[in-house]
């Protein structure tokens, strides 16, 4: 009898949330509980209107639905980061994490009620399930929360819905159900936040800039996207006519909405302060220089691996070997920046994150002159998981490496950094993707002979990838003199060891599902 994968990535995502709940135990916790067995149910039923083609939308082929690991994210996510802030005594951010678990929990019974409206039969008992632990985490939410936290919870459920509308229209096959929760539900989140501090107050002299870049240009790109998908769906994109309107509106919308808008929010002209910030330090300056020719070899790569393919089959695909060089080069340039300069890197990962999504628009939409020649050089990179209009898996290892850097809750940490496995909270990406998922999927294809049941993953790979984390975490405390892990050790293998095992048997885009299950774990 062959083993299910997908039971064996429940039990990984069902251990998980026992953790969380054992560290935390209140009614939030017992309420991730109910919830995630209320997925684990209805995950079932989007995997069968997956098989059967009954779901709404065209979701990604060859993966299952992922509702369960995907709907426990943002829930456990808040409830990590609120025992980090009551033990910091961060009475604002403790009922922001709050409000955190609560939208997450609002988002997978939205997605469960989906799932049950359309199936047919109409599944009795998972309807009694959800049911019930709707009705429980309903009524803890009604203790829980204040009147215009509900509100805020309602607002990011609005735009949940107007943006699946949207984009899983335009967007047919690039996500799984539980990757659009994920993703979608991320979105509408900052989006929900930028909206609220905009309203809040007409500016703050002492706001830190960094905080508002990624929600502005999160919100940015969300518009271009939208705004070209649907005008190039009544005219040609591929003319130079299309091309310089393109270009055009995108500096209008930077130069004439975001700017001014993060001046206003900021009370500091971008630019000028962007300016600053580069040139504060000198180990800002060669950090930018390093990175500026890593940048330059990853190009060189791909330019040299189509130069392969001109000169031999069309059909040539680049290796796993290849894949996994860029996840290597992305560990060498997270880990410097992590170590000398982390404000640096978190501008600098969404200044990226903008220019990866711009050339994707490029490329989709074959907008001159880059298009076409992106469209070219970027399909030899394909797997079987850019199977949608858009090439997303870069973008998802870059997000995966960069949330870490991004969730950090500098509110709710000590002057001297979280203490035990919370001093590699930033690092969780580069554990994760950069070192482990690289180095599994190497040794695995390389040396693998013994194959976990039911999944193509090799034991050797998985072992090969703890063994290869444990390392990269003693490299960390050499280079990192933050990081204090005391006798936590155990708990930080143990963690590892756990997103490890997720990472042989799932089917959902590991560079971001493993780096948030890690970034949990350590930090409780």
């Amino acid at each position: 009898m062959q083993l299910d994968p997908v039971l064996v990535e429940s039990g990984v995502v069902f251990g998980v949330v026992i953790c969380v709940h054992y560290a935390v135990w209140n009614q939030l916790s017992w309420c991730c509980i109910a919830l995630a067995v209320q997925a684990f149910y209805v995950q079932h039923k989007w995997d069968r209107l997956i098989r059967t083609g009954a779901a709404v939308f065209q979701f990604r082929p060859s993966a299952n639905s992922g509702v369960l690991p995907a709907s426990m994210v943002l829930p456990l996510l808040g409830l990590a980061l609120r025992g980090r802030c009551i033990a910091v005594g961060n009475v604002y951010m403790e009922r922001f994490a709050m409000v955190i678990t609560v939208i997450g929990m609002m988002l997978a019974l939205f997605l469960s009620l989906i799932a049950l409206g359309i199936t047919r039969p109409v599944p009795t008992n998972t309807c009694v399930i959800a049911g019930i632990a709707g009705s429980a985490i309903l009524y803890t939410v009604k203790q829980t929360l204040t009147v215009s936290e509900v509100i805020e919870v309602l607002e990011v459920l609005l735009i949940f819905v107007y943006l699946s509308l949207i984009l899983l229209y335009l967007l047919p096959r690039c996500f799984t159900p539980g990757e659009a929760l994920l993703i979608l539900g991320g979105i509408s989140f900052i989006i929900n936040q930028l909206i609220k501090r905009s309203l809040a107050s007409s500016g703050n002299a002492n706001a830190d800039p960094l905080a508002y870049f990624l929600p502005v240009a999160v919100l940015g790109l969300v518009l271009l996207g939208i705004f070209f998908a649907v005008l190039f769906v009544f005219m040609e994109s591929e003319t130079w006519s299309a091309s310089l309107f393109f270009h055009t509106m995108t500096v209008v919308l930077g130069l004439g909405l975001l700017v001014p808008w993060l001046t206003l929010l900021t009370q500091h002209h971008p630019i000028t302060w962007l300016i600053h910030f580069i040139t504060e330090t000198n180990t800002r300056l060669w950090l930018i220089g390093f990175w500026a020719a890593l940048l330059l070899l990853a190009v060189g790569v791909v330019m040299h691996q189509n130069s392969h393919r001109s000169a031999g089959s069309k059909k040539h695909q680049a290796s796993t070997a290849v894949r996994k060089y860029f996840h290597l080069l992305t560990v060498l340039t997270f880990a410097p920046g992590l170590a000398l300069d982390r404000p640096l890197l978190q501008l600098a990962s969404v200044v990226c994150l903008s220019a990866l999504l711009f050339f994707e628009f490029v490329r989709y939409f074959r907008i001159r002159p880059l298009g076409p020649p992106l469209r070219h050089l970027l399909t030899l990179f394909l797997d079987e998981r850019d199977s949608g209009p858009l090439i997303l898996t870069h973008i998802y290892l870059l997000l995966g490496v960069a949330l870490p850097v991004w969730l950090t809750p500098a509110s709710c940490t000590p002057k001297g950094g979280l203490g035990g496995a919370g001093g590699l909270v930033p690092y969780a990406g580069v554990l994760a993707v950069g070192v482990g998922d690289t180095v599994a999927s190497v040794f695995g294809s390389a040396v693998g002979e013994v194959r976990w049941p039911g999944t193509k993953k090799t034991f050797e790979g998985t072992a090969t990838s703890v063994f290869a984390q444990i390392i990269a975490v003693v490299v960390f405390l050499i280079a990192d003199s933050s990081i204090n892990l005391n006798a936590s050790y155990s708990w930080v293998v143990g963690s590892i060891t756990m997103v490890a095992m997720l990472e042989a048997y799932t089917l959902q885009i590991d560079n971001l599902l493993l780096p948030l299950y890690l970034y949990i774990l350590l930090l409780l």
